[in-house]
């Protein structure tokens, strides 16, 4: 019954990989598709996109402040009842009276007015606009290393994929070479040469590769879904095959590489430490006079839609914040530790960095000398294994000694494909931190 289940289990596998579409796919195109779909790109452009928005409020230092409205009202007080007859030029020698003064009648005010303000010299809010723009220079630079960081996953994930299917099609020989051995033992105990066990040996190394080719089938799903992901597609009924196998690729390391203080990232902490600089002069500068000019032109009548009384106001205002009970000192100190506790985590960003650089170098060396020890005893088991199928097929081996010799084989191409993979993902994220 276990063999039935397996077997079923095998072929619905197999259907389901097979069923599905295979869609093949180069390196370059997937690079050049990705930068703009990929979701984390897309929430990094939204956040410069926010910063460009507020930097839109600080245009208020230069542009006017205008308002409209039409009042209505009514009054009896004695004091706003002249005033509002005054505006509408409709005082008579009559309105002099002191009963009428004292006790005049309700009257009702239309009024529409248009209020202009005017900034002319308000440095606390200049500064502050020009560290809104650092802001969004800083946004924008994150925006360009992040699209560099999704080109070296994709590279990655593209590098897995391969991985994925090379060990499908290593995993997929060692099944057909332990089918051929299965052959011959399954001919030798039906002449009654070996015992029973030695073909049930057989099954049970036939059954753990169809399981490895069960994974390896998976990790080919999951590497591809993860690349549809990287792109933002819908993955649907389709598999990604890459158009270019896992090979060794030579990558120059060099053990004394320093970090490159231009990287987009780095560029990017520098210049937010510039924000902080302008947003300091923001706050010292709210003690400066500020320079501004005010007017309003205003119309009244105390009938509605008659415009019959007008007259204007216009001025210009100097003022100066001479104490604010120490708030902008306060706002001004509040930076100035902001500003050095980001400048503390830029030298620790650096010294990460290069720690980062360093560790990549070394990964390339031990990956490198992986790649001539796994490389070295590949070829050794399968030269093993080649003497051991001789002998076997001379009557002088076990088929437990040569099943032990098929799976060192199979294990030592695996050692080696991974080896590869690490060797090239190590010089992927060596190029991505100098870049």
């Amino acid at each position: 019954m276990r063999k039935i289940a397996l077997l079923v289990l095998i072929f619905t596998a197999y259907t389901e990989i097979f069923s599905q579409d295979i869609v093949s796919i180069a390196r370059a195109d997937l690079e050049t598709k990705a930068t703009d779909r990929n979701l984390q790109v897309k929430m990094a452009r939204k956040e410069a996109e926010l910063a460009r928005a507020e930097l839109l409020g600080t245009r208020s230092v230069y542009l006017p402040d205008v308002n409209a409205s039409y009042t209505f009202s009514n009054t009896n007080n004695p004091l706003y009842a002249f005033g509002t007859k005054l505006n509408q030029e409709r005082i008579t020698m009559t309105d002099f009276d002191p009963d009428h003064l004292n006790s005049p009648e309700s009257i009702s005010n239309f009024a529409t007015k248009i209020e202009v303000r005017q900034p002319i010299i308000n440095m606390d809010a200049v500064y502050l606009k020009k560290a809104g723009q650092v802001k969004s220079e800083v946004l924008n630079i994150k925006t360009e290393r992040t699209k560099e960081y999704v080109q070296f996953e994709l590279r990655k994930s593209y590098m897995m994929l391969q991985l994925a299917y090379k060990m499908l099609e290593t995993l997929e020989d060692a099944r057909q070479t332990t089918i051929a051995d299965k052959k011959v033992i399954d001919n030798y105990y039906r002449n009654g040469m070996i015992q029973k066990s030695e073909v049930l040996y057989m099954d049970v190394r036939i059954s753990e590769i169809d399981s490895q080719i069960q994974t390896a089938k998976s990790n080919i799903k999951n590497a591809s879904d993860y690349l549809y992901f990287l792109l933002d597609e819908d993955p649907g009924n389709r598999i990604l095959k890459p158009a270019e196998a896992l090979e060794y690729t030579e990558y120059i390391t060099d053990s004394g590489t320093k970090l490159n203080q231009n990287r987009k990232d780095l560029q990017a902490y520098q210049k937010s430490l510039e924000a902080y600089d302008w947003l300091i002069k923001s706050s010292k500068a709210k003690f400066l006079p500020r320079l501004n000019a005010f007017g309003s032109f205003e119309m009244y009548d105390h009938k509605i839609a008659r415009f019959n009384a007008n007259g204007y106001l216009a001025g210009i205002q100097l003022s100066w914040n001479v104490f604010d009970g120490l708030k902008s000192r306060s706002e001004q100190e509040k930076y100035k530790a902001e500003r050095s506790r980001a400048q503390t985590e830029i030298e620790q960003y650096v010294k990460k960095g290069q720690l980062e650089l360093n560790k990549a170098g070394r990964q390339i060396e031990d990956a490198a000398s992986k790649i001539n020890f796994t490389k070295q005893a590949w070829e050794q088991s399968k030269e093993a294994y080649r003497i051991r199928k001789n002998r076997y097929d001379q009557g002088l081996e076990k088929s437990a000694d040569l099943l032990s010799a098929e799976t060192l084989m199979s294990q030592k191409e695996l050692e080696y494909q991974q080896a590869v993979f690490e060797y090239n993902v190590a010089g992927e994220y060596e190029k991505f931190l100098t870049k």
